[in-house]
């Protein structure tokens, strides 16, 4: 088996796509604010940059003030990266509790420091397994399963990063954490006699350690085990299909033809009901006014919110639900310059 071939290789048919008509990405594109570009970026991280340099190049090259991303990636781990530019990232805190997907190859035979290859190895008691034991042991990590993160993670420890504490050779007590593994299958094996190593495909919820993942395997196998390489093939409805390589990306900031590329604020989050508003009402919305409902309301999403939307402008509000009435929660910059502000008269209570 090709290591390097199989762990790069995208393939993300298992993952689901948001219940959109067509691709998730294709029918919806975000329009540029009056405030500069807002919108999302699907970004295909590569290995070496920390997610924190990929958002410094967006807000360096765009010219965007605010830009964040939706979820740390390692330095070493590849894949999806969620960036959220302009006031799109307001809309972060609900990406939060996003699933996960990733490609992981593990490695059995040792363990390492840092649950991952960039740690000091050292050789486990038990030999290495054969792949079916691997196989045979990975039914008992789906589920709701318990971990303890890795020493080197950015869990806090009475205000301290775990990683700061581990470089200068203390020992973090860290909690253990209740996380869920929807799917783990193996795909791929190298059967070399000293050091055979996994091709893992992984559901997960937002929170999973997939070194811990790595290492607890390992630890149940008496071998010992450390992550080799990771690709997050999905982050919530963002998949690597639709990334932007890192070339790709720097090219089109350069060019200033990002629009093209930056997807709607709102993208993905349809667990939170569209709402659709006359002018007058949307601009009481964007002045932060509360605004009654005319015929039935939908039912509310997570939290009793739902998306406020103009047909021209897209996402206009975040708004909670109560009562027939809606209460701006966030909305986004430039909500009253957008045409909708110009409305008179008055929709509130």
């Amino acid at each position: 088996m090709n290591r390097a071939s199989d762990v790069n290789r995208a393939s993300d048919a298992a993952w689901p796509r948001p219940p959109q008509a067509g691709s998730p990405h294709a029918s919806r594109r975000a329009r540029p604010g009056a405030d500069g570009p807002n919108g999302v970026l699907v970004v295909a991280k590569p290995a070496g940059p920390t997610s924190h340099d990929i958002v410094a190049l967006v807000r360096r090259l765009s010219g965007a003030k605010r830009v964040g991303h939706g979820g740390t990636l390692d330095p070493f781990a590849s894949g999806v990266l969620p960036v959220f530019v302009g006031s799109a990232t307001r809309m972060v805190e609900y990406h939060l509790h996003d699933a996960k997907a990733y490609r992981a190859l593990v490695c059995f035979g040792a363990r390492s420091t840092t649950d991952d290859i960039e740690g000091e190895l050292s050789p486990g008691e038990a030999a290495p397994p054969a792949r079916e034991a691997v196989e045979a042991l990975l039914p008992a990590f789906v589920g709701r399963v318990v971990q303890r993160p890795p020493a080197y993670s950015a869990v806090k420890v009475g205000g301290r990063r775990a990683y700061e504490m581990a470089r200068r050779g203390e020992q973090p007590v860290l909690r253990d954490r209740e996380v869920e593994i929807h799917e783990l299958q193996l795909t791929g094996w190298d059967d070399d006699p000293t050091r055979p190593c996994a091709t893992l495909e992984v559901r997960c919820s937002a929170g999973t350690y997939v070194r811990a993942l790595a290492r607890d395997l390992g630890e149940r196998l008496g071998c010992g085990a450390y992550l080799v390489t990771l690709v997050r093939t999905a982050s919530g409805p963002f998949r690597i299909a639709d990334a932007i390589e890192l070339d790709e990306l720097r090219r089109l900031l350069a060019a200033g033809s990002l629009a093209g590329r930056l997807l709607p604020p709102d993208i993905g989050l349809d667990a939170y009901p569209a709402v659709s508003l006359a002018p007058v009402e949307l601009a009481a919305i964007a002045r932060g006014q509360v605004v009654r409902l005319r015929g039935e309301p939908p039912a509310p999403g997570p939290d009793g919110l739902v998306r406020v939307v103009a047909e021209e402008q897209g996402l206009v509000a975040m708004a909670r639900l109560r009562d027939r009435r809606l209460y701006p929660d966030k909305v986004l910059a430039g909500a009253a310059t957008g045409g909708v502000a110009g409305a008179t008269g008055t929709a509130t209570d």
